[in-house]
């Protein structure tokens, strides 16, 4: 019987992510980094540098009779972009283009008009928070850790 709906929520999420063209450069992570930050450009899906959890869930009966249940996922990411240089109005943009993209990956549209399923695993995902992180050391960097909220019905 299935328990939770947030294995295949970021399952669905990291691909939705890994299949958009304007993210082809970047490394999408399930999860924390590794010792490699070579990347210039990431986005971490189950991870925050500052999180306590990757994921939060929250359920509850759907109604009486208790067949179904909701449950609330809360999943934390964190997108994140360097360089070399001072320049940190190029950085975070960069960051804040990045988490567009997730966010659009996530919104509603003409050609998507239901709102959005992570491929069939929820009833609803869309972005909720960000926090952004500034950093000058040996380049200059910028981080947004954010949420995706998604309801589910289990």
């Amino acid at each position: 019987m299935l328990t939770s709906r947030v294995p295949a929520a970021i399952d669905q999420l990291l691909v939705i992510l890994r299949a958009r063209p304007a993210l082809a450069t970047v490394a999408v992570v399930d999860g924390p980094p590794s010792v490699n930050l070579s990347e210039l450009q990431r986005i971490h899906i189950g991870w925050a540098p500052s999180g306590e959890a990757a994921v939060s869930i929250q359920q509850d009966f759907n109604a009486a009779g208790a067949r179904t249940r909701n449950e609330a996922i809360v999943i934390s990411g964190y997108a994140e972009a360097r360089a070399g240089d001072k320049d940190m109005k190029a950085r975070r943009d960069e960051v804040f283009a990045l988490v567009g993209e997730i966010e659009q990956a996530l919104r509603a549209s003409n050609e998507a008009p239901e709102a959005p399923t992570l491929n069939g695993t929820v009833l609803w995902a869309h972005l909720t928070t960000g926090d952004l992180q500034q950093l000058q050391a040996e380049g200059s960097l910028a981080g947004l850790a954010f949420t995706v909220t998604c309801q589910a019905r289990i």
